[in-house]
């Protein structure tokens, strides 16, 4: 892949990958690793590409995967089962700070990561249901039925916070 092209899938895609990525793994630096995973990823594959999706959906789902290769780590799974250990951190990023008092980023980050990427790669990245099932390999039925599940889990949420039904 020639250099302006990784250059422009990175101008085009590189803040939706990374929000992605951010909302997945719930970590700044983390996030950014596995933003330059993918598009290293998309760098050595592109010739592969066969664009019967869009290039977004490509990224994205390389994106996840990335973010789920992370999450199977060893030292991401101690980490996440001792959130003492660094959560009280002096040094945290600013991003992290303000997602953490939003509500709504707080309560899309109390989700299970399959209700999550729901959540994210509709709200967040805009995707439509036939982007989504191409993305996570399921038919747009099952998309649709588990989106309104994480809905579902998501107004609960809102509504244990305080949010009102309206």
């Amino acid at each position: 892949m020639p250099a302006e092209e990784l250059e422009r899938l990175m101008n085009d895609y590189g803040d939706a990958v990374f929000r992605m990525c951010y909302l997945y793994l719930k970590d700044y630096q983390l996030a950014q690793d596995a933003v330059q995973e993918t598009f290293i990823k998309a760098m050595k594959a592109y010739d592969s590409f066969e664009h019967r999706s869009s290039e977004k959906t490509w990224l994205i789902r390389i994106a996840i995967n990335c973010c789920k290769n992370v999450m199977r780590s060893r030292w991401f799974q101690i980490r996440e089962n001792n959130p003492g250990d660094h959560s009280e951190r002096a040094d945290v990023d600013p991003i992290d700070r303000f997602l953490e008092k939003d509500s709504i980023s707080s309560a899309v980050m109390k989700l299970n990561a399959n209700d999550r990427q729901m959540i994210v790669l509709y709200y967040y990245q805009g995707m439509s249901a036939k982007e989504i099932a191409a993305v996570i390999g399921r038919t747009e039925n099952a998309v649709a039925q588990r989106l309104n599940r994480a809905r579902d889990r998501m107004k609960k949420i809102l509504t244990e916070a305080g949010y009102e039904e309206k």
